[in-house]
């Protein structure tokens, strides 16, 4: 399931725990896709917390707890790291990291925990979501196959790779507009990994965002900016990107386009992909300054920018990366109901 409809089923997944419908999911997928962060980013969206929970590091007893004797009975001492309403709030995610590499007898202690909400006598409290992830065993990770009975404890998600999906949550992020314009002209390099091989570094959701922090520690130290950039993505990748961003001296004057001035755009296609995503950052920022009038000039003006492409798929990529960051708003400007009058044969833009 691609991410962004994934977001929506795990949203309500956790509002459903306090209204005693919850059921636990578990999420599959290589390396690098962004389980952990989706999971995130349901909790920060809801000022909850996330007890991650790594089984592959427990011992069954670390989830049980020790017994300690009461008088003369046994009791069991609950483990601190479970949820608990006074210490962590009435509603959070219970995130059971690396499943799949948690071994047999770990795994068997949380059948009680995942299905029943409890183990022995704690009890997961009822706002409480709870949530898992694990890679698959083709994904060169270390992997235990799930036990049956711990599988049908679960609905189960694949999460997939979705270049859109991405890009939104790239721009929502702060992510260089370089990145977001080289992933979106070679896509193929969003998710680059052959189980087949074993490279240290390969290029996924996660190690983008690896990148863009290399660029902004090391682009004024450029004998070490490629480097890095290889340590991130693995040496092709890594050289590809940096080669990349150096030619992006020939582009266009960005602000001319804003201003509504009449510019060429260029004719390679590489460099296209860069004004487009440059172009959108723009108009993302124009918005969130607050000045509206502002913001609908520099969006006019990048929609008028928008139908000079000469393949005019490159302009529907871009306005549709607009969109999805600007919403409906951009709807209102009066240059978007040109543009699309531009492209009415190519395309019906859903409004």
């Amino acid at each position: 399931m691609r991410p962004a409809h994934l977001i929506k089923v795990l949203e309500r997944e956790f509002l459903s725990a306090s209204e005693g419908l919850h059921t636990p999911v578990m999420l599959w997928g290589p390396p690098g896709v962004g389980k952990s962060q989706i999971v995130q980013q349901i909790a920060c969206s809801h000022g909850a917390d996330v007890i991650d929970v790594r089984l592959s590091q427990m011992e069954p007893s670390d989830l049980r707890g020790i017994p300690m004797r009461v008088g003369d009975f046994v009791e069991w001492a609950i483990p601190a790291m479970l949820p608990n309403e006074e210490r962590h709030g009435e509603k959070g995610i219970l995130f059971l990291d690396e499943v799949t590499s948690a071994p047999p007898s770990v795994s068997a202690a949380a059948y009680q925990l995942i299905l029943d909400r409890r183990l022995g006598e704690y009890k997961v409290p009822s706002g409480w979501a709870i949530f898992a992830a694990g890679n698959r065993q083709g994904d060169r990770g270390v992997t235990y196959t799930m036990p049956s009975p711990l599988a049908n404890r679960f609905s189960h998600f694949d999460v997939d790779i979705n270049l859109d999906d991405w890009v939104s949550w790239a721009y929502s992020h702060g992510i260089d507009d370089r990145l977001i314009a080289f992933v979106r002209f070679r896509p193929e390099k969003l998710f680059e990994f052959d189980p087949a091989h074993n490279p240290v570094a390969f290029p996924t959701p996660r190690s983008w965002e690896f990148a863009n922090n290399a660029i902004q520690k090391f682009e004024q130290q450029p004998e070490l900016l490629t480097e890095t950039l290889q340590a991130c993505l693995g040496p092709a990748t890594g050289i590809e990107l940096r080669a990349y961003i150096e030619n992006l001296t020939n582009m266009p004057d960005l602000d001319e386009i804003i201003e509504g001035k009449k510019v060429a755009v260029p004719d390679e296609v590489d460099l296209q992909y860069a004004v487009a995503t440059a172009l959108v950052g723009r108009a993302i920022r124009a918005k969130d300054a607050k000045d509206s009038d502002d913001a609908i000039k520099v969006i006019g003006n990048i929609l008028s920018f928008a139908a000079s492409f000469p393949q005019r798929e490159m302009g529907v990529m871009m306005v549709s990366d607009m969109n999805r960051a600007l919403g409906e708003e951009m709807f209102a400007v009066p240059e978007f109901d040109q543009w699309a009058d531009s492209i009415a044969d190519l395309m019906i833009f859903g409004r």
